[in-house]
């Protein structure tokens, strides 16, 4: 079974953390290959040095989006653009985003469904949020989505097969408060593409050596790799450290 990639983001209860740029020599030593902020909580000159760290680690760059309003969205849309980043994540205006980054080399990976709040939640049925994804992805210019399933109420493993069997062979990327084994495996038998992890690690939330953040990301690593060898191996204690 595929992989998926593990996104880490240098954010804490969905805003970019102050010491982003201090704690990614961290990261990258760890050999993490996708980070990513939020387009909240540091200065467009911060967020420019934060991505130029970032790739010149070799690193793709995802930066997703949490503003509310229109306005917000279509200027971090073009704070993308103007970073140059892989890919852009989240909001919930395509419409309004697709025109500002058509042309570049971004990735969009919009919110499925309808979301509300900060930090952001996904509400609806889950008929519903399939409903949404299947018109947002067919979308041209839409490459992919973002699923914040786990902040939604519900069955949220079931929610994640149910939208990237709706979708395919457009990609899923699962989002927010994934902060255990559990929920890392029902990425992998979802079939999703990829998933972020913030807050959680930097709470030290996963079961590793330590609470560490050097030892929280090794433990996702090991994880992810290790469920997806395995698709059985969904159980937590098989896990702990």
């Amino acid at each position: 079974m595929r992989v998926p990639d593990f996104i880490f983001m240098l954010t804490h209860n969905d805003r970019t953390i102050g010491n982003a740029l201090d704690r990614l020599d961290e990261v990258i030593a760890i050999g993490v290959k996708h980070i990513g902020f939020k387009d909240i909580g540091l200065s467009p000159a911060a967020l420019r040095e934060l991505t130029d760290a970032i790739r010149g680690s070799g690193a793709r760059v995802y930066l997703e989006v949490v503003s509310l309003d229109e306005a917000s969205e279509a200027a971090s849309a073009r704070t993308a653009v103007s970073l140059n980043v892989d890919c852009l994540l989240g909001g919930t205006r395509p419409r309004v985003v697709l025109p500002i980054i058509r042309g570049t080399m971004v990735r969009y990976y919009p919110f499925a469904g309808t979301i509300v709040g900060h930090p952001s939640q996904l509400v609806g049925d889950p008929s519903q949020i399939v409903a949404s994804a299947k018109l947002i992805a067919d979308m041209e210019g839409v490459d992919g989505l973002d699923l914040l399933a786990y902040r939604s109420v519900g069955d949220a493993s079931a929610l994640i097969s149910h939208v990237c069997s709706a979708v395919a062979p457009k990609p899923i990327i699962v989002a927010g408060s994934i902060d255990r084994p559990e929920r890392i495996g029902a990425v992998v038998q979802g079939r999703a593409a990829a998933f972020t992890v913030g807050t959680a690690a930097l709470d030290g939330a996963f079961p590793g050596r330590s609470d560490s953040l050097r030892d929280q990301l090794r433990y996702i690593q090991e994880t992810v790799m290790q469920m997806a060898q395995d698709p059985r191996a969904t159980d937590a204690a098989m896990y702990a450290r």
